[in-house]
């Protein structure tokens, strides 16, 4: 007897372990991020419940009245779906267990099939169901797509989404008994060519899961005929051999696969929101430090000490902003890297001289000069500010580095691209505005 493990059963382990490791990092994530990915840590959730019980899912897809509720009744064996000939009264997607499937995936005896209906891809008002059924899609280890005739534009479009996902699709011709066997032999090599590099020529099957009454007649005792009306049985025989071959072929890879898949999804989602989150965050602190440092240099009454304060503040934000890139520099490192930054971008060779120059102009008129120098001291310090701010967000960004260029060539960058009268106008509006909100402030007073 061979105990070595299949290469199914090592991918269902490793599809298991991703799931978990993708589940505890968004646990762990802080909680403005964790309030955000609420419902991505319910679905990886459920995932985790599917995966571990071995439930196997069916997405059934298709328009209005192409028959997928009488498909899920023939399935099953019994009515569980009501068949409306007017069609989309499926208004949200839904399941049933499929018992009478007799499958179940090795080594998983309490595994189950469940076969899950959809909203028809052409409902009036049907932007949320489309959402919702692509969800579901991602979710599917199996999709049927059910047409009753030649595609259209909407179907196709849906059908290319769909195989985008990529996940084993079924392609299901149903209401068959509705075509003479001319009109369907031409119908069928007309949807062959229509899935030709979406889907697998042997995936397309042929159903007649609702068919119409036919008329029989039948000899009576005495001679006669009568004429009976009677519905045919449901013709799904195919299907559910392919169903099941192909389930019996990749049932347990199928369901590790696709939970591998939505775990990477979800793991990119996670990375996506992480580095939209610390942008917004890191962009935050770099205008609240640039704001802050225009108004601690430029208001200071006290010549040099706005120069010292000035530097500090710039600390402070790069201490700042390598917290928010999950890295802690000291006061001290802070310092260092303000500095490196400054010197690559010769901002204290021009930047920092017209504060020097305005310090001296402070210190040979006494606080007189501060009045004066107030706006364009501040204006000038805020943006030297902004611009180590943006330098040090970018060397945050790549892991403490300044990637594949330098700091000069970095700083030379985000120098170029950036709109300073913009930011210098915004600048000055937040210096005027917090000066006019402290009641204490000379300045303030003056400048209204």
């Amino acid at each position: 007897m061979n105990d070595t493990p299949s290469t199914q059963d090592l991918n269902y382990q490793d599809a298991v372990t991703a799931v978990e490791k993708t589940l505890a990092d968004l646990r762990g994530c802080p909680p403005k991020e964790r309030e955000q990915l609420q419902a991505d840590i319910a679905q990886l959730n459920e995932m985790h419940d599917k995966l571990t019980s071995g439930r196997i899912e069916i997405v059934i897809f298709g328009e209005i009245s192409t028959g997928k509720s009488a498909l899920v009744n023939a399935l099953i064996g019994r009515q569980v779906a009501e068949v409306d000939v007017q069609g989309g009264w499926t208004q949200q997607v839904w399941g049933t267990v499929w018992n009478g499937a007799g499958y179940r995936l090795p080594s998983l005896e309490k595994s189950e099939i469940v076969i899950i209906d959809t909203p028809g891809i052409n409902e009036v008002g049907g932007a949320d169901r489309a959402q919702l059924a692509e969800v579901t899609a991602r979710q599917a280890d199996l999709i049927l797509f059910v047409t009753d005739s030649d595609l259209n534009d909407t179907e196709y479009a849906a059908l290319v989404e769909l195989a985008a996902i990529q996940k084993p699709i079924l392609f299901v011709f149903n209401k068959t008994d509705l075509y003479t066997p001319e009109v369907k032999a031409t119908l069928i090599e007309t949807l062959k060519g229509r899935i030709d590099g979406l889907i697998p020529p042997d995936h397309l099957v042929l159903t007649a899961a609702d068919p119409r009454e036919i008329e029989y007649a039948t000899e009576q005792p005495d001679g006669s005929t009568q004429s009976v009306w009677k519905k045919p049985e449901s013709e799904i025989s195919e299907l559910k051999l392919l169903i099941l071959q192909t389930l019996e072929n990749e049932g347990l890879g199928l369901i590790a696969l696709n939970a591998a898949m939505y775990a990477a999804d979800k793991s990119d989602r996670i990375s996506s929101l992480r580095v939209e989150l610390r942008n917004r965050q890191a962009d935050q602190v770099i205008w609240t430090m640039a704001a802050t440092k225009a108004v601690v240099v430029a208001a200071n009454p006290i010549p040099v000490v706005d120069l010292l304060g000035g530097l500090a503040v710039d600390a402070v934000m790069i201490a700042t902003l390598s917290k928010v890139y999950g890295l802690t520099f000291t006061m001290s490192q802070a310092r260092g890297l303000a500095k490196t930054i400054s010197a690559a971008g010769g901002i204290y060779a021009l930047g920092e001289l017209a504060n020097y120059g305005a310090s001296f102009f402070k210190l040979v008129t006494g606080t007189l000069g501060t009045a004066l120098t107030l706006i364009p001291q501040g204006a000038a310090v805020g943006f030297g500010s902004y611009i180590i701010g943006k330098s040090a967000k970018h060397y945050f960004e790549h892991g403490g580095s300044w990637g594949a260029g330098s700091a000069k060539s970095v700083v030379k960058e985000i120098l170029a691209t950036t709109d300073k009268s913009s930011v210098m106008n915004h600048l000055k509006d937040e210096i005027r505005q917090k000066l006019k909100s402290n009641r204490h402030s000379k300045l303030g007073r003056s400048d209204r």
